[in-house]
């Protein structure tokens, strides 16, 4: 099942979640073009990155420009390196519904472990995956954490 910012949003609403889905103009395929049309810093753009940790999802949401330090998140997660990969475009869009680059934080097809690095936080507002690639989400960061769960971790290289 492929969903889109317009089932992004009946979650959001039904959840009781205190955040907006803007829709924009143009595809936004990069965090700096988010950044600039959002008129934001950089690192208000989020990300949320799906991995398979030894075949396992887990959602890591992360600033936009920010990296994963991939050993640091293997160790965090108790498995090997070389167990840790991140999901294809395929699984990505099978996984959570959403194609890469929409990927919201959550409201996704199935729920599983969200591990969000703890840089976000020193944001108060954040713009991340609407649901389409021609939409943001605007969120507190407060609410995400509320949303998501408290799981936190320093994940950035």
């Amino acid at each position: 099942m492929i969903l889109n910012r317009a089932a992004l949003s009946r979650f959001i609403l039904e959840q009781g979640i205190q955040a907006e889905i803007l829709p924009l103009a143009a595809e936004t395929p990069t965090v700096a073009a988010a950044a600039a049309v959002m008129g934001v810093s950089p690192d208000q753009i989020i990300k949320s990155v799906l991995f398979l940790a030894d075949g396992a999802p887990v959602l890591v949401v992360t600033n936009g420009l920010a990296r994963i330090a991939w050993k640091r998140l293997a160790d965090y997660l108790g498995v090997p390196r070389r167990r840790l990969k991140t999901a294809v475009a395929d699984q990505v869009l099978a996984l959570t519904g959403y194609p890469v680059g929409a990927v919201p934080p959550f409201g996704h097809l199935t729920s599983w472990r969200t591990v969000v690095d703890t840089a976000v936080y020193d944001q108060s507002i954040v713009y991340g995956g609407g649901g389409e690639t021609h939409a943001l989400m605007r969120l507190t960061t407060a609410e995400l954490r509320r949303v998501v769960g408290h799981e936190a971790a320093d994940l950035s290289e």
